[in-house]
């Protein structure tokens, strides 16, 4: 199988590609809205909130770590995970920025 050869690709459409992927599963998207909805930290709940397993959702949260949207603290032996605000907020405006784009009404479509 061939590379994804990335570095072909600005580094704007890599990034738009690596939020889309992140939003690609809907267990992430699950953790996510759960931890926009407790408003804090969330420590052991997302197994039970989610319901998949914990290496699943250690996968997931890794994947979300990874790109930055979610940070993490250790607490006793376990690790809080909570909205990393600023990340979120970068994101966004590089999602709108891109979703924004329109079809001009004089562009003729196929």
């Amino acid at each position: 199988m061939g590379l994804a050869k990335t570095e072909m690709f600005t580094d704007k459409q890599n990034e738009i590609s690596l939020f889309a992927k992140v939003f690609g599963h809907p267990a992430r998207v699950a953790i996510l809205q759960h931890l926009f909805k407790i408003s804090s930290c969330a420590c052991g709940d997302l197994v039970s909130e989610i319901g998949l397993a914990q290496p699943t959702i250690s996968q997931h949260l890794k994947e979300l770590k990874h790109l930055g949207l979610i940070k993490g603290n250790v607490e006793g032996t376990s690790v809080c995970y909570c909205i990393h605000k600023e990340n979120w907020i970068a994101m966004k405006t590089v999602m709108t920025e891109f979703l924004n784009q329109d079809v001009s009404e004089n562009q003729d479509c196929c």
